[in-house]
């Protein structure tokens, strides 16, 4: 159930010690997060503490105060974190009823606003049930504190919120439903390693420019959009560099503390970065880029990410690279001007070349016939006819170099 007016939110801020160097960076994604969901940030209240109240998260104290700040206000209350089901039911009744949600929540919300294919809707609604589940009291009490507003997308308050049973029933018809679109999509990364189709997957932080960079090398006209997960789907379109073929997928962002089952419900759409021949790790070079970068790989390897990979420091119209203290053979960008993705496509290329032989051929006249059914399996990148036959410079899959010995030409 989605209410089309504008909705307004108030964070809560809870700063414990372990996140006290990078609160200021979590607090400006939760704003971010609620603006993707189509709400209004109304203000944040922190609080400094060891650890949380497992009634209410936060103490007595700010619990008054928070009642106090949000009074008659028509507005949500985020919490920064994850709440158990007693906690969202006591910190609402604390503060007179109102609607209280937390980040995976809102998060949830936002997945579900964006999601447009029928796989990337079944991962959602699989990924809410299996979080809205443990949270059904009673009647539903808990889910009845949702009601309206942002973190309502998706399920809705409908009967499933009343009926565990059916519920887990549901919960075993998506996961079948996935499990069959995974088989799909095994068969297809199966295909394209028969074709010898080799892909390239950009992953990267949510909002680093992924997409605008995939229309900037391919030439397509995918969503780009600055908010969190503007894209959830994954996306494919085909490029060239130096005339051979390659496959460039576009995959959902990441974001810090992304819930393991959220993740898990969305592995399939990263199949495509767990099985590519090369990854594009894309930071914003004017914004955290050393989380992001840290936060893509401790993602991609608690996944069993083990491709080889290039840094790209993308947005670099915004700062200069001189003040950008990068990775090590990062690559500078900026996709929505389009600088630098000439060194990119060469640097792709040179992460490649253990697939490819760069050859000189001689193909005589009377071994024409001969050479035409192998043809099909090189890039030819200049033709030169002579009085004998034809020199060729090409580039050809290693797979296939053996196959074209005769015809090497010095």
């Amino acid at each position: 159930m989605t209410n089309n007016s504008v909705k307004k939110a108030e964070i809560v801020y809870v700063i414990q010690p372990i996140e006290s160097e990078n609160y200021k960076i979590l607090h400006e994604e939760a704003v971010a997060l609620i603006e993707s969901a189509g709400a209004e940030y109304a203000g944040t209240i922190y609080q400094n503490i060891r650890t949380v109240d497992p009634a209410t998260y936060i103490g007595s104290g700010k619990l008054e105060e928070l009642k106090e700040r949000v009074g008659d206000l028509e507005l949500t209350v985020l919490f920064n974190g994850e709440l158990s089901p007693s906690q969202t039911l006591n910190i609402s009744n604390a503060i007179g009823g109102k609607k209280v949600i937390d980040r995976t929540t809102l998060i949830l919300d936002i997945f579900a606003l964006r999601a447009e294919s029928s796989e990337g809707r079944l991962q959602v609604e699989l990924a809410q049930l299996k979080y809205l589940y443990p949270r059904l009291k009673g009647k539903g009490e808990a889910l009845s504190r949702l009601g309206g507003g942002i973190g309502t997308r998706g399920p809705g308050e409908t009967q499933l919120e009343t009926d565990r049973r059916h519920i887990r029933a549901r919960i075993h018809t998506l996961e079948e439903k996935l499990k069959e679109t995974e088989r799909r999509r095994a068969f297809q990364v199966e295909r394209r390693k028969k074709d010898k189709v080799l892909t390239v997957a950009l992953v990267g932080y949510t909002n680093t420019g992924k997409s605008t960079l995939l229309n900037a090398l391919t030439g397509a006209d995918v969503l780009t959009k600055d908010a969190l997960f503007a894209t959830l789907d994954p996306t494919a379109r085909s490029f060239e560099i130096d005339g051979v073929p390659l496959l460039l997928v576009d995959t959902v962002g990441f974001l810090q503390n992304l819930p393991h089952d959220l993740i898990k419900a969305f592995r399939s759409t990263l199949e495509s970065a767990l099985h590519c021949d090369l990854a594009l790790i894309v930071c914003d070079a004017a914004g955290d880029f050393q989380t992001q970068y840290a936060t893509t790989l401790d993602t991609l390897n608690g996944m069993g990410f083990a491709a080889p990979f290039l840094v790209v420091m993308n947005k670099c119209d915004l700062k200069a690279e001189q003040d950008i203290d990068a990775p090590r053979g990062a690559v500078f960008i900026s996709a929505k001007e389009k600088r630098g993705l000439d060194t990119l496509k060469k640097r792709i290329f040179q992460a490649l070349e253990d697939k490819f032989v760069r050859a000189k051929l001689f193909i005589p006249y009377t071994a024409e016939k001969k050479f035409s059914a192998l043809r099909p399996l090189l890039y030819a990148q200049t033709l030169k006819y002579t009085d004998g036959g034809t020199e060729i410079a090409a580039i050809i899959p290693a797979i296939y170099a053996e196959q074209f010995r005769e015809f090497y030409h010095n």
